[in-house]
């Protein structure tokens, strides 16, 4: 799959194939492909339509990436510097529309209508759910349930989408893919709960500030169940600060610390164990089986994980 990717990313551009080739290098977990390709398995094998359409998945999971960093302004990812710190918001831009470019024509060359509808699809939910965090993140109005679909749309989708390129590839029954796009929903939710809980803790190998989604007006998991314990005394003070137009470092340091301090990390990881237990059920139908067994094990990584 990583040669179908440097494959199709190839070009006559000399600063293309630079900017790509050194970003592909620092490549990530790779998770994304991996539930693809564990898909196929369970729905009967990893062949060149699987192969192709988990590519596909990883260029769009990295394009957005890509944006995120332009959008987010980030200086590292990874811990290697991003593009459009090294060369500019515009590069990273047209980087970042080079990798959907790659996407389509992975895309294409499965010959599957329904896998490019699969990916279509996934993308759609994607960015409407990056414009809803945009929003809410504007007017602060967010509760548990808005919180869920957002994530639903934004993170979740993708590892649907991984479902539903293995069923295809395989063309296994809907009703089934339909099974296992549920359990991909739940791990989905389930990376992104872990992801927003890493913004509450100062860790260097993340590469990411502390605070970072409260500096760009995004409210997780952990201060919405914070912000539900109205019975709390500094309950009404922690809203006007989250309300506030341009909170300080101190402003979102107290909201941190209040977070933690009313359990709204230990709240994030209940929430995370009952969606591991759900997507347990789903899979229980099927057990004993290797691949069950493996994709288990990729939940619970999804967890445990500090990256």
């Amino acid at each position: 799959m990583n040669k179908i990717i440097a494959t199709t990313l190839a070009s006559d551009s000399e600063l293309t194939n630079g900017i790509v080739t050194n970003y592909l290098q620092s490549k990530g977990k790779m998770l994304r492909p991996i539930i693809t390709l564990l898909s196929a398995k369970f729905f009967g094998g990893i062949n060149e339509k699987a192969l192709q359409g988990a590519a596909a998945i990883e260029m769009l999971h990295n394009a957005s990436l890509i944006h995120d960093d332009v959008i987010d302004e980030a200086q590292e990812r990874r811990g290697v510097p991003t593009i459009n710190s090294v060369w500019s918001n515009h590069v990273a831009v047209l980087v970042g529309d080079f990798f959907v470019t790659g996407a389509l024509r992975c895309g294409v060359a499965t010959g599957d209508g329904r896998i490019l509808s699969a990916l279509a699809d996934m993308g759609r939910d994607l960015s409407l759910g990056e414009i809803d965090q945009v929003d809410f993140a504007r007017n602060h109005n967010i509760d548990e349930q808005t919180y869920m679909d957002i994530i639903r749309a934004k993170t979740a989708s993708l590892f649907e989408c991984c479902a539903e390129v293995g069923g295809y590839a395989n063309n296994a029954p809907q009703t089934s893919i339909d099974e296992l796009r549920r359990f991909a929903r739940l791990l989905g939710i389930c990376f992104q709960i872990k992801d927003d809980t890493f913004d509450y803790y100062h860790d260097p190998i993340i590469g990411k500030p502390t605070g970072n989604d409260l500096r760009e007006g995004k409210v997780t998991l952990p201060l919405i169940y914070a912000l539900s314990r109205t019975d709390l005394p500094e309950h009404d003070e922690m809203l006007a600060l989250v309300n506030k137009e341009t909170p300080t470092g101190e402003d979102i340091d107290r909201l941190i610390e209040f977070a933690k301090r009313a359990g709204g990390i230990d709240y994030a990881y209940e929430t995370m164990q009952r969606l591991r237990d759900e997507a347990n059920d789903v899979l229980s139908p099927y057990s004993p089986e290797e691949t069950v067994d493996q994709f288990r094990e990729v939940f619970d990584y999804v967890i445990e994980r500090r990256l």
